[in-house]
């Protein structure tokens, strides 16, 4: 990862001196996920600009990535800005804050997140709010789509999940495992980590105009995209 780092930050500033779009930190993403023992497969096919994707989530392996595969920035809450050098790596993915925490906020987050879609780059939320147990998803909670309820012209809602196979349970990072405990025992796990992203068909533009439609069916969506994934593990296709 540190390697990585090397590699990608100097082109990166390069990029930036002449105000060009950095392709640098997805790319920076993505090889710490490699590093991590993460191999990924590609289903289905990404929305490349004007998209909200919105993921179910196990682990910090999904920040690395998703942010290779999909190229995209995401949704955190305020305090991962305030983690030292990660804080500052996630400023460069172009994060957008939210304090989760503080229902008065809601309308100036969902503004944040609107100015982010209007760049055009992919921004992707976790609307489970936390990492679930890699066995069932948690409810998504509505008031986290308030920023696309509707959405700015042109951006869509793309759901994806994502599929670690037999071993989610495993992967997956609990509230009462501590950061620090969870980051040695993923890296030092023996063998890669296979995650599938399936990127499924975009939400109609009929249910773009209700969070909480919203909501239900992009979970909907994905549960179906895990349960049919396990179906077909276990009849061996």
């Amino acid at each position: 990862m540190a390697g990585a780092l090397i590699v990608c930050i100097i082109p990166h500033g390069l990029w930036r001196m002449v105000r060009a779009h950095s392709p640098w930190p997805p790319r920076f993403l993505g090889l710490c996920a490699r590093a991590a023992g993460v191999r990924v497969a590609i289903a289905g096919e990404p929305i490349r600009h004007n998209v909200l994707f919105t993921s179910n989530h196990l682990s910090w392996l999904e920040i690395l990535a998703l942010g290779g595969a999909g190229r995209t920035a995401f949704v955190a809450k305020a305090e991962v800005g305030r983690w030292g050098i990660i804080g500052w790596l996630a400023g460069l993915n172009h994060t957008v804050y939210v304090e989760r925490e503080d229902r008065k906020a809601v309308k100036g987050q969902a503004n944040a997140l609107r100015d982010a879609l209007l760049r055009r780059k992919p921004v992707t939320l976790f609307p489970e709010g936390t990492t679930g147990d890699g066995v069932a998803l948690l409810p998504f909670r509505a008031s986290l789509f308030a920023a696309v309820a509707p959405p700015p012209e042109g951006v869509r809602v793309q759901p994806i999940a994502l599929d670690y196979g037999d071993f989610a349970a495993e992967i997956a990072w609990t509230d009462a495992e501590p950061a620090d405990a969870n980051v040695k025992r993923i890296l030092n796990r023996k063998g890669t980590i296979r995650l599938t992203i399936h990127f499924l068909e975009p939400l109609p533009h009929d249910v773009l105009s209700d969070r909480k439609a919203i909501a239900l069916m992009a979970q909907s969506q994905i549960a179906s995209r895990l349960d049919a994934a396990s179906r077909e593990r276990r009849l061996g296709l």
